[in-house]
């Protein structure tokens, strides 16, 4: 076997193919996200022959590009890079699945065509989108996610002159066609986009994501893979972002139901609404099933008065039930008020785990700002540090405010020099910077989820 691998190893040396390394997918770091890079360890890339800065070809069930950079001494020696969910989806693969990574060659863009997946007006045009892509490796086909003051804009590489992977520069002829209307597979929300909630996230994997990826596992243990999750913990904390996000890493169909969008004043007809969607989501799978407001439709029996909300609980206690002949079908739930709902619907069997999404700590904090400002053409006054120290009790939601908050406060700076009429030139893009002092305005106007309805008097006391 050694003798084969040797004389497979020789042949790709006579045939002038790259070294290639397998290695084991790992999710990005936020301060990653979005700039098209991969970092594998040092021993790694000098078995590759690579540089920081080189560009590498990830291969998985697709073929996707990054440039490579090396990796944090905690991930010395573990085989792993890291790469963010826009990679991935362009490369085919999922955290923990294996890739085989080379150094590829590269040229300069001439020209590069992108196809937008929604219609979008970009102040600037194609310079100022030659500006973003600027330095970053693209090819035919895959998707690239450009953020735009802190908004998410999708494109699809329809061609590139030349062919191959190539870096667009300044120069580069960019062509933007009109938006396609097929739906397309766009990562919407990926892990590296939620903040603070890293050992949730690997909780809520391990129920969800294993169930629906590996189901063989569980045969072999002989048990049932979990039916159900139910994240409960304050508004604005990230329960609905976290189902989304597993649902586009798991590739698995979304299915979302607002809790009191689904009662209906006509009798059966919630009910079937209830039997219709868990229909649809067996015949898709591998989906999941969200269920935002769980208490509003599954509120505890004794203490409710209406006939429909207990035909409601007891048709989704008998859906639940009947789950094992579903296929791969996970059920989430989300609720702020988790002791309000239906004793039956928390035992095992049901909601198998509760999970609880609470506020976010400083360190928390201080990633949901850096995910928020993504792509956020940041002043270099500006430390997030310092404002993750001022931003006791604020959720994720409300972090999201604030930036918006201060882009918003740095945009009313250059209006003066706006003619709304026209389109606005490039180079009043480049002078629009969000400052320390457009985030310290927007705090002033910006209040914490989590205190808004406690008051407390600060006593003024001191040792003297």
């Amino acid at each position: 076997m050694k003798d084969r691998r040797k004389n497979n190893d020789e042949d790709r040396e006579e045939k002038g193919e790259e070294k290639s390394v397998v290695l084991r997918v790992a999710e990005a770091y936020h301060r990653d996200a979005g700039r098209g890079i991969a970092r594998i360890d040092t021993e790694t890339m000098r078995k590759l022959g690579v540089v920081s800065g080189d560009v590498i070809e990830i291969e998985g069930k697709n073929i996707a590009t990054a440039i490579v950079w090396p990796g944090y001494s905690p991930d010395s020696n573990k085989s792993i890079i890291r790469i963010d969910g826009n990679i991935r989806a362009n490369a085919g693969v999922a955290i923990d699945d294996r890739v085989r990574i080379k150094k590829t060659k590269v040229k300069e863009a001439k020209k590069v065509t992108l196809e937008p997946t929604q219609p979008v007006r970009i102040a600037g045009g194609e310079r100022y989108i030659a500006r973003i892509l600027k330095g970053r490796p693209i090819t035919k086909g895959q998707i690239i996610r450009v953020e735009m003051l802190g908004n998410p804009i999708t494109f699809v590489v329809t061609n590139t002159i030349p062919l191959g992977t190539v870096i667009p520069q300044i120069d580069t002829e960019i062509v933007l066609r009109k938006p396609r209307e097929e739906a397309i597979g766009v990562p919407h929300v990926t892990y590296e986009d939620i903040g603070g909630l890293k050992r949730e996230i690997g909780m809520i994997r391990e129920m969800i994501e294993l169930p629906l990826r590996h189901p063989e596992l569980f045969e072999r243990l002989g048990i049932d893979p979990p039916k159900g999750v139910l994240l409960h913990g304050p508004p604005g904390t990230g329960k609905t972002l976290i189902a989304k996000a597993v649902a586009t890493e798991t590739d698995a169909n979304f299915y979302s139901i607002s809790g009191p969008e689904i009662m209906s004043k006509f009798y059966g007809e919630s009910e079937k609404h209830l039997r219709d969607i868990f229909e649809e989501a067996r015949k898709n799978a591998p989906s999941i099933i969200f269920i935002d407001e769980l208490d509003s439709i599954a509120p505890k029996r004794g203490e409710t008065t209406g006939e429909v909300e207990r035909r409601v609980v007891a048709q989704l206690l008998s859906l639940m039930d009947g789950l094992e002949s579903r296929g791969q079908v996970v059920v989430v739930g989300a609720t702020n008020r988790v002791n309000a709902l239906d004793e039956a619907l928390r035992r095992g069997g049901r909601f198998d785990r509760e999970i609880e999404i609470g506020i976010p700590d400083r360190n928390g904090r201080e990633e949901i700002l850096q995910v928020h400002t993504r792509g956020m053409p940041l002043a270099e006054d500006v430390n997030l540090k310092e404002f993750a120290d001022l931003t006791h009790g604020f959720v994720g939601a409300d972090l999201a405010s604030l930036c918006k908050e201060a882009a918003m406060h740095a945009l009313r700076k250059i209006l003066p020099e706006i003619d709304i009429e026209k389109e606005i030139p490039p180079e009043v893009m480049e002078k629009l910077k969000v400052t320390k002092e457009d985030f310290g305005e927007a705090l002033k106007s910006t209040e914490p989820s989590a205190l808004r309805e406690v008051f407390v008097e600060v006593p003024n006391v001191k040792w003297d």
